[in-house]
């Protein structure tokens, strides 16, 4: 056991958390007389060691997200999720979630052929809520920062809330609520196109490129936010609105989230420098969600295919599981971290 536990603190520091980019990158800045225990020089290492180790994960993990993707065409998924009725339905889509794109704009196209191809409206909210919330990517990067513990619940409270979401949106019977355009539109079924391995290889090395260009402007706002929380911003202020003392600061943090467009890779370093100055783990965690899973730009899209009572009931069921997960994160956090 000993040996096991060594080779994944290995695995956990040296990969994942990439302990000696930041060593190597400390140690450059001193090399050439920049203080990296200043406020400036600390800021300095934040920025370059989370914009280069984020770049470097989600380089590895957009390619093997991406080669498994090339096995689900939007013409296939639609096959699979139309083998199955009922909550399993859900399971499936809000699964499927898990290797598609890694932002909700990249899925609400997705989400309306789908629909369009007359699949249940609640399997293709499933699939919208994990999409963005939860996917392989996440799980690897909330590894590398928060631990397997945090990385492995928070997949799947937010499963959880994907298939419940999903469901109970198929329990009101909403599918009038769906734009005309939509519920009328025509799916062809258009025959798999047969991929040998190298065009699935060229395949997710063009959605590295694709998405890494999409992600980078994200990533840096996402670093340098994290970098002035870091290093700027006092312990005191953080904890007073975040932290323990607050009871509303779930609330408030999946609040602060909706304005903001990013994907998990740029919410990871304000997670991380929020956590770091005291918040609460339920509130770092209600914030990536909010930002994820409702973006004031994802809404704005997702309202030219559903209609306003749809598009509320969407928002309510997210923002309460957010809310919910936020408040048993808090209480757990200690058992987990």
């Amino acid at each position: 056991m000993g040996a096991i536990k060594n080779m994944w603190d290995f695995f956990q520091n040296q990969i994942l958390s990439m302990k000696w980019l930041n060593e190597l990158i400390k140690n450059i800045l001193s090399s050439i007389g920049l203080d990296t225990s200043s406020r400036l020089g600390g800021s300095i290492q934040f920025f370059l060691y989370d914009t280069i180790k984020i770049m470097i994960l989600l380089a590895v993990l957009i390619f093997i997200i991406s080669y498994i993707q090339s096995y689900f065409p939007p013409e296939r998924s639609k096959k699979i999720l139309g083998r199955f009725h009922g909550i399993l339905a859900n399971t499936v889509a809000a699964l499927l979630g898990t290797v598609t794109p890694f932002c909700s704009c990249s899925s609400i196209p997705l989400f309306i052929g789908f629909t369009s191809a007359g699949l249940p409206l609640g399997v293709t909210f499933s699939f919208l809520i994990s999409s963005p919330m939860v996917d392989l990517g996440s799980l690897v990067l909330l590894m590398s920062i928060f631990g397997w513990k945090v990385a492995v619940i928070y997949v799947i409270v937010g499963l959880i809330i994907a298939i419940l979401g999903g469901t109970l949106i198929e329990k009101l019977n909403l599918s009038e609520q769906v734009e005309d355009y939509i519920r009328n539109g025509k799916s062809f079924d258009l025959p798999d196109e047969k991929l040998y391995f190298s065009d699935r290889i060229k395949f997710a090395f063009e959605k590295v490129k694709e998405t890494a260009k999409k992600v980078f402007p994200y990533v840096l706002v996402g670093v340098s936010i994290g970098a002035v929380i870091h290093n700027w911003i006092p312990k005191d202020i953080i904890v007073k609105f975040l932290g323990s003392g607050n009871p509303l600061g779930v609330v408030i943090a999946t609040i602060a989230g909706v304005p903001m467009y990013a994907d998990i890779f740029g919410t990871i370093p304000i997670a991380q420098a929020l956590l770091e100055k005291g918040a609460k783990l339920g509130v770092v965690l209600s914030f990536m969600m909010g930002v994820t899973t409702l973006s004031l730009p994802s809404i704005i899209m997702l309202r030219k295919a559903v209609k306003p009572k749809l598009l509320g009931i969407f928002i309510g069921i997210c923002t309460v599981g957010i809310i919910i997960v936020g408040y048993f994160f808090n209480a757990i956090q200690y058992f987990i971290l």
